[in-house]
């Protein structure tokens, strides 16, 4: 029969050796030795882990969105006023005013109202010389001193208001800085012949104005000015050196939309 001090010996033994056991063991693998050891103690913790990870919500998928279209109303238009129709529209960046795009290589007016219809379109008298930029202060001289290279109509962006000109008849004003602004067609010189230009059915000769936009007085009265009337409007005057798309940032509204993408 052992002795107590000998059965006190082996116990302390066992207990050492099982002690060195688990800290060897820990030591070679701590995180699933105790990962196991959570994972018989408490099945109850794992399987309310696995029903939290299993009700996370996933992410719906992209849904394309139906387009906003300009309603030309079967009136037709160059490409490059489309484009720009239905952008404006389909991006909201006529900021849910009226609009108006002037075509310059088509010498051509289209007014549409905030919901993007067209409200009518004409042909137009432009700046005498092509271009898309004007020269470092044009408009701070008179119009009579402009040298015929800069009698140009800018191309850009602009928010337009009608108001009275110096002599009081009202106007669209374009841009106050450019002294730029769209107007019932004038008179000018007899050897003009500015409403005999608005009837011609070619573009080519519609390039006789100082940079203003001259419009017929019937499509200023019954379209600009009633639209305009009720609020301010964003104009586009499309380039004619360069693409839309790098004037304005703008996007084709049929692929962008197809593909989701298209602004909200």
């Amino acid at each position: 029969m052992p002795s107590r001090t000998g059965a006190n010996r082996h116990r302390s033994g066992a207990a050492l050796s099982a002690g060195l056991g688990w800290a060897v063991l820990l030591a070679l693998h701590p995180v699933p030795a105790i990962a196991q050891t959570w994972a018989q103690a408490a099945p109850s913790f794992s399987a309310k882990a696995e029903k939290i990870a299993v009700a996370a919500p996933v992410p719906a998928p992209p849904v394309a969105r139906r387009p906003k279209l300009a309603d030309f109303k079967q009136r037709s238009a160059s490409p490059e006023v489309q484009h720009v129709a239905h952008w404006a529209l389909d991006s909201g960046d006529n900021g849910g005013m009226p609009y108006m795009i002037v075509d310059k290589v088509n010498a051509e007016v289209f007014v549409f109202d905030a919901s993007g219809h067209l409200q009518g379109a004409d042909p137009a008298l432009l700046g005498m010389m092509a271009g898309d930029r004007l020269a470092p202060g044009t408009g701070d001289q008179k119009v009579s001193a402009l040298r015929p290279e800069d009698r140009i109509t800018p191309a850009g962006r602009f928010v337009a208001s009608l108001a009275p000109d110096l002599q009081g008849k009202d106007i669209l004003w374009i841009d106050y800085a450019s002294a730029l602004a769209l107007h019932r067609v004038v008179k000018g010189k007899p050897e003009e012949g500015r409403a005999d230009r608005l009837l011609s059915t070619t573009p080519e000769d519609n390039r006789i104005s100082y940079g203003c936009i001259n419009v017929p007085v019937t499509f200023f009265e019954n379209v600009v000015s009633p639209v305009f009337s009720r609020s301010s409007g964003i104009v586009y005057i499309l380039p004619e050196t360069g693409l839309a798309k790098d004037l304005f940032g703008s996007y084709d509204v049929a692929i962008e939309a197809q593909m989701g993408t298209s602004n909200p």
